[in-house]
Parts: C-alpha cells; sequence; structure tokens
C-alpha cells in the first residue's frame, strides 16, 4: 500500500467560463475512489475555492484586490466542499476537510500538529481534503501556493508518491501553446536552469501556479525523497497508472538522500528572512566538511533577521548554497563578523548556524 497526495488545480476542475465544472469533479472522485479501492491511501489539495464563490455572489470577472478575493474565497470553501462531499458519499468515501497555509509549516509545533491530524484521518479511513486557507492567506491567492503546499504536505507525510494534476499532459520541451514541435518530457532524473526555463507561466487565467510552480513542487518531493508525477486530470485511469509506476505524464524521480524532517522544514517550509555572505573557507567547511558556520567566516549581513529566522548563506559572488536557522540577529552579527571565536563577547554563541540547523543546497 502507498501513500499517495494528489493536488488538483482550479483549472482542471472549472469550465472555460470559469465556473465549477462538475463533469470534472466527478471524474477526479471516481479516480481516487478507485485509487482507495486498490489499497492506497490518497489525500486531495484541491483549490477552487475562489472559482466556486465568484458565482454564488453574482461576479463575473475575478477582482484583484486581496479583500475581495478572501472574501469571495470564504463564501466558496464550505460550497466547494459541499459539492464534494456529496459526490464522494456515492462512493461510500468519508472526507475530512483541513484548511493550511505555507505558514503553518514555519512553527514546528504547527508543523507536528498538522501531521498527527493528517495521520490520525488516514488511519481512520477518512481521505483529507486539505485548501489552503485562503480566506486568511495572501501571497498565496496570488501566486498559486497550492502546488507548494502540496509538496510540503507530501513530505511531512513521507509520502510514496506526489501527482500534481493539471490541465497540460506533462513537461514538454518547449510551451506547447506556442511550439508545435514541443514534444513531452517523460522522466526528469536532475534539475537544472534549462528545464526550469522551458515552464512558462500561468497555463490558463483561471489557474494561477502555472508550470513553474509544479517543477518547484516536484524539485521540494524530489528532496523529500517522494517521487512525483505532473499529469493531465483529465487522462483515463490517470491516478491507477501514476500510483502503480505506469508511463503516464512526467514522472521525477526522488533524490537517494532522503532530508530528515527537520531539514527538510528548514529547507521548504521557513521563508528566508535575510542572508549571510561567507568566505571561501567557511563555504569549504559547511559544504565538504559539514561544519557549523562561525563569526570568522561571516564577510557581510544582509537583510534584517533576528535569532532562530531562516536566512541563506552565499557565498561572495551571491550565490546561495546552504540555508539554516540563525543563532545571531542581524543587528549582532554585523559587529561580531569575522572576528575569531575566542574574540567573541562572553554570552554570544559559538556558531552562527549549527550544522543541525543547515541544509545544504544542490
Amino acid at each position: 500500500m502507498s501513500l499517495a497526495v494528489v493536488k488538483v488545480g482550479t483549472s482542471s476542475i472549472t469550465n472555460e467560463r470559469g465556473d465549477i465544472d462538475d463533469g470534472a469533479l466527478l471524474k477526479l472522485c471516481a479516480d481516487l475512489a478507485e485509487a482507495r479501492a486498490a489499497g492506497h491511501q490518497v489525500v486531495l489539495v484541491l483549490s477552487g475555492a475562489i472559482a466556486t464563490g465568484m458565482p454564488a455572489l453574482g461576479l463575473a470577472q475575478r477582482p484583484t484586490d486581496i479583500g475581495t478575493l478572501q472574501a469571495i474565497a470564504a463564501v466558496g470553501q464550505p460550497l466547494l466542499f459541499q459539492r464534494l462531499n456529496a459526490m464522494f458519499s456515492n462512493h461510500a468515501v468519508v472526507v475530512g476537510q483541513v484548511l493550511l497555509t505555507p505558514y503553518d509549516f514555519i512553527h514546528r509545533s504547527q508543523y507536528l500538529h498538522a501531521r498527527q491530524t493528517l495521520q490520525r484521518l488516514l488511519e481512520l479511513g477518512v481521505l483529507p481534503v486539505v485548501n489552503e486557507n485562503d480566506t486568511v492567506a495572501d501571497d498565496e491567492i496570488r501566486y498559486g501556493d497550492n502546488d507548494r503546499l502540496a509538496a510540503l504536505v507530501s513530505h511531512l507525510l513521507r509520502a510514496d508518491v506526489l501527482v500534481l494534476l493539471t490541465d497540460t499532459a506533462g513537461v514538454f520541451t518547449a510551451d506547447p501553446r506556442y511550439a508545435h514541435d514541443a514534444s513531452l518530457i517523460e522522466e526528469i532524473v536532475e534539475f537544472d536552469a534549462v528545464l526550469e526555463s522551458v515552464a512558462g507561466g500561468a497555463g490558463t487565467d483561471r489557474g494561477s501556479g502555472g508550470m513553474t510552480s509544479k517543477l518547484a513542487a516536484a524539485k521540494m518531493a524530489a528532496w523529500s525523497g517522494v517521487r512525483a508525477v505532473i499529469a493531465a486530470a483529465s487522462a483515463p485511469d490517470v491516478l491507477v497508472h501514476a500510483l502503480g509506476g505506469a508511463p503516464v505524464g512526467t514522472s521525477f524521480a526522488p533524490r537517494a538522500h532522503r532530508l530528515s524532517s527537520r531539514k527538510l522544514w528548514i529547507a521548504f517550509a521557513q521563508g528566508s528572512a535575510g542572508r549571510v555572505v561567507v568566505d571561501d573557507g567557511a563555504r569549504t567547511a559547511l559544504v565538504s566538511r559539514g561544519r557549523s558556520l562561525l563569526p570568522a567566516g561571516v564577510r557581510r549581513v544582509e537583510g534584517d533577521f533576528a535569532a532562530e529566522d531562516a536566512v541563506e548563506v552565499v557565498d561572495e559572488e551571491g550565490r546561495a548554497f546552504a540555508k539554516g536557522l540563525t543563532k545571531y540577529s542581524a543587528a549582532t552579527l554585523r559587529n561580531v563578523a569575522g572576528r575569531q571565536t575566542a574574540d567573541l563577547p562572553a554570552g554570544l554563541p559559538h556558531e552562527v548556524v549549527h550544522r543541525d540547523d543547515l541544509v545544504v543546497l544542490p
């Protein structure tokens, strides 16, 4: 039995007018019920609260201000779940709603509570339906962060596979909307800048994430040791194929070495509050020797951060190569940057970032 996180975007469950497509929702529910019947545990991450709320409020065009979007989401979220619940009842599937934002992953206690709740729902035979809490979110509404949220859930639960269902067949060598000779990439083992450059923006006016967001989510899953698949929601038996390992869409190989839960949390759930520029000696110590970052190796501090915030560690050419939780505030670190440990004022930590709180990026 495998554990799968399945993410479905707004563009995959709406029609050309932007209204919720009951046919697409019915297919999704049938696909998920079939996967469960085959013995898989499934968590669904579903967008669409704003698309559901707009017609209920008589709105024809999507507003642009955050306050109105949050109000629409507040109306649409219960309506969408009510619709989904009725469809799943035809398959004798009990669903439970879990509203999260990426900010719920910033605080360790919230992170652990979210995992405990999702695991208990699965133990009870419930299909958890996760959505970003659009009524209080801000950037998520504008930037389609449900892809990132799905990747965070996949590593939080140590899932076997993350399936990102969208309105395209997968990742292509070029944007298929404009390049007629674009071909589907069936498997991706390593991420590179060329791959990410062909992703493009949002696929439709109804969706907000686009292929760039899905590639970022697939990369996060790979770091979690989770296989990822990007495929078309409309494809026949798409989940059965994706969960069974049959060729469908674009598959992403997981990294051989899975990061610990804590380091995954640091790498992906924590936003960077600033940057610490280090010299070549410090870079070598961190990357090749697994050492902690000391004040002696710090050359410059960028941003205004507090102790325990996440910071990027960059070389003197500005290239980020690590991320970690700092024991220093930006102001204090500026005062001691470059000093040897023996020269530090009494009471200050010896490490800027301890190796247990540091993630080296590829």
